[in-house]
């Protein structure tokens, strides 16, 4: 799956203006995002990141490849559920893994058009909203669907009045170190 996403900064307004647009609350969850290095490559060099994500409806392991775009935050994205996040660490560990970083953050999630709307308030960094829409992965139009996607979210972050798309994952916002 390719994970179609962008990101702004959000404003005092912009819960109301999610709300003006006809979004539909879905859920409020709390997310401690674990990331890990490899120990064969620095994935700040390589765009890439792995991290448990530990919320009120389980644990998920997911890898993220490079960025595919200049405009956008997407990406390939592979997720596995885990049962115990906390073993996951200790096998990631033995293979020589490495934390290098936790994220906490409050999401509000809202359901918009076939998007989700996440508005969000990361520990450290402030409040932000990202859009988000999975396009298929090697599919018979599978490059127009990719399109389709970075567009319509692109749009849905204009109509918030939110022209401003940060690349940069909160992990890259809080080391301040990755471009």
């Amino acid at each position: 799956m390719i994970e179609v996403e962008v990101k702004a900064r959000a404003r005092e307004d912009t819960a109301e203006k999610i709300a003006l647009l006809g979004a539909i609350p879905l859920a409020v969850e709390n997310h401690r995002d674990l990331y890990f290095n490899s120990p064969r490559r620095d994935f700040r060099k390589s765009d890439e990141a792995l991290r448990i994500r530990i919320k009120e409806g389980g644990a998920r392991l997911t890898y993220k490849g490079p960025k595919l775009d200049a405009a956008t935050k997407s990406r390939r994205e592979m997720t596995v559920r885990i049962d115990s996040p906390e073993e996951m660490q200790e096998i990631l560990q033995a293979l020589g893994f490495t934390l290098s970083a936790t994220v906490c953050k409050r999401r509000t999630k809202f359901s918009f058009e076939g998007a989700v709307l996440a508005l969000d308030e990361v520990e450290g960094l402030g409040r932000f909203v990202e859009v988000e829409l999975a396009a298929p992965e090697g599919a018979a139009g599978a490059e127009d669907s990719y399109e389709a996607s970075r567009e319509k979210v692109l749009s849905i972050l204009a109509r918030l009045g939110l022209g401003e798309s940060i690349r940069r994952s909160y992990l890259e916002l809080l080391d301040g170190t990755r471009q």
